[in-house]
């Protein structure tokens, strides 16, 4: 099974950085670069990241809606 996403181009980027800990909580970051978060726990971040992923499915535009408003944050 590939984790190659539709419209990645060249090696599939590592994932597993993916959830990371800051002070005493649990975030993860997206590809867009946006961290998502607190979590009380690294398995609570990991269900969202989960979620996460499960959101951007349903709806194909949402990816394309969030990278622009990444854009702005940054």
């Amino acid at each position: 099974m590939s984790n190659q996403r539709t419209g990645e181009l060249g090696g599939t980027p590592s994932r597993s950085d993916r959830v990371f800990q800051k002070n005493e909580y649990f975030y993860y970051r997206t590809r867009e670069g946006i961290d998502i978060g607190p979590f009380d726990s690294a398995e609570d971040a990991c269900r969202g990241v989960q979620d996460f992923m499960e959101f951007l499915q349903a709806d194909p535009h949402s990816a394309e809606t969030l990278q622009q408003y990444s854009s702005k944050v940054a």
